[in-house]
């Protein structure tokens, strides 16, 4: 079924000026079953405010308490709107009462919203355990990550085997709709509640995709997901490793990936970003260190407020010397986070070459903050930046060699990318494509 949207986004409106936006504050929304790998959210940064008596309702619905705490902020406008409210409004669809906290928190959505950071959020406390649902990992979905990509929901990457994945979206498609309701000004969590739900539901997206002329509507069923880590394989004489998420196993597997490649006698290796959506920063570290010298700087975590750059380093576990000439890394819009990180080092570094196309450009990290009256602020307190101090996230990671893959290629399973690849550590020249996306 193919149909018009109720509205057309600016990113389909405009696609030529808009290809190369910049993407601030972008981090990712895990829709799958088991193991939420937040890309950019440190789990370790969660702080607790149990020993804080007053909730967020009872410090902002006090005049004085606020006015007394900001004696240069004028309220005076706020509380002149509440008082009208309270006053004047009468609801012309439906009887029921607005509460005092469900205004308050919309009060501090808009207040959050001002920031115009789609990541920074503030969770109501229904939202809030959502969230902890979410991270904790015991929920159904259909195998997908999404971002935001000059303001629209976009599939960052379906994962292999899913839902998603057998329905045919691929990285880049844009959400118009979720089951009819329209995605503007949709955020990254109202849409992953929107699309998750239990086992054996449908949930209807409505799919525009560049270089198609219409949406068209994909009804999908949601599972159990099981994610792989890392598949290996060999193909005319490379090694090559395909690695599918930064979780916490995913430094062992790639140990043993590594000593599979080692005890193959293959000279020549390929690590396979592509579709990666990222996971934890402690796994890119680690898993850099197996190609970097000890000391190396693998990616730098910058701070708004001006704290002192804290800088993560090789750990020095290198299993096998590689150069740009011997090691490519494969990478796509679908690659992000700590797959951008990983893929940065190494092409600083020159260890590696890269190919493919220009990753999703998701280089910020949040911190989940829990309020005493259930709900919580998720803030982006800083970005990644790569050893030699770029942002991932002005325009993603730009590959040492363009080779680009069409949709139609991705669903015909063909793999121009890999083919290059091959080729290149086959000592044969490849040249870099025009950018088409």
């Amino acid at each position: 079924m193919q149909n018009q949207p109720d509205f057309i986004p600016p990113a389909i409106r405009n696609k030529e000026s808009q290809r190369k936006s910049n993407f601030l504050g972008i981090t990712l929304a895990l829709l799958l079953a088991v193991g939420a790998f937040f890309s950019g959210f440190e789990a370790n940064k969660i702080l607790s405010h149990e020993n804080q008596s007053a909730s967020i309702f009872s410090f902002f619905s006090s005049k004085e308490s606020v006015a007394n705490t900001q004696e240069d902020i004028d309220l005076k406008e706020f509380w002149a709107v509440w008082e009208l409210l309270d006053e004047k409004f009468t609801s012309a669809s439906s009887t029921k009462n607005i509460s005092d906290e469900e205004r308050i928190n919309g009060a501090i959505k808009g207040m959050v919203s001002a920031y115009d950071d789609p990541y920074t959020i503030f969770l109501p406390p229904e939202q809030n355990a959502d969230f902890a649902e979410d991270i904790s990992g015991n929920f159904s979905g259909i195998g997908m990550e999404v971002g935001i990509k000059d303001k629209v929901i976009t599939v960052i990457s379906p994962l292999p085997d899913t839902p998603a994945e057998k329905a045919g979206l691929l990285p880049g498609d844009l959400v118009v709709k979720i089951d009819g309701e329209s995605t503007e000004g949709m955020s990254i969590d109202d849409a992953v509640s929107r699309i998750r739900g239990e086992k054996g539901t449908n949930v209807t997206l409505s799919i525009y995709r560049e270089g198609e002329l219409e949406i068209k509507d994909y009804t999908i069923t949601r599972d159990t997901i099981n994610i792989p880590t890392v598949k290996t394989e060999v193909k005319d004489g490379v090694f090559i490793i395909r690695l599918y998420s930064f979780n916490a196993i995913a430094e062992a597997k790639m140990q043993e990936a590594m000593r599979e490649f080692v005890n193959s006698k293959e000279k020549t290796l390929v690590l396979d970003l592509r579709g990666n959506p990222g996971g934890y920063l402690q796994s890119a570290v680690a898993i850099a260190s197996f190609y970097l010298p000890t000391g190396k700087v693998v990616v730098r975590e910058n701070f708004a407020n001006k704290e002192e750059e804290k800088i993560y380093r090789s750990q020095g576990k290198v299993i096998k010397d590689f150069n740009p000439k011997n090691f490519v890394v494969l990478v796509d819009n679908g690659s992000a986070s700590a797959s951008e990180i990983l893929a940065g080092a190494l092409k600083e570094h020159h260890v590696a070459t890269v190919i493919g196309t220009n990753t999703f450009g998701k280089g910020s990290v949040q911190e989940l903050i829990d309020l005493p009256s259930g709900a919580a602020l998720k803030v982006t307190v800083a970005r990644w930046l790569t050893p030699e101090g770029i942002s991932i996230s002005e325009k993603g990671l730009e590959p040492n060699i363009i080779i680009n893959r069409t949709p139609q290629q991705r669903l015909e399973d063909v793999d121009p990318q890999q083919e290059a690849a091959v080729k290149f550590l086959h000592g044969i020249e490849i040249k870099s494509e025009e950018k088409i996306n």
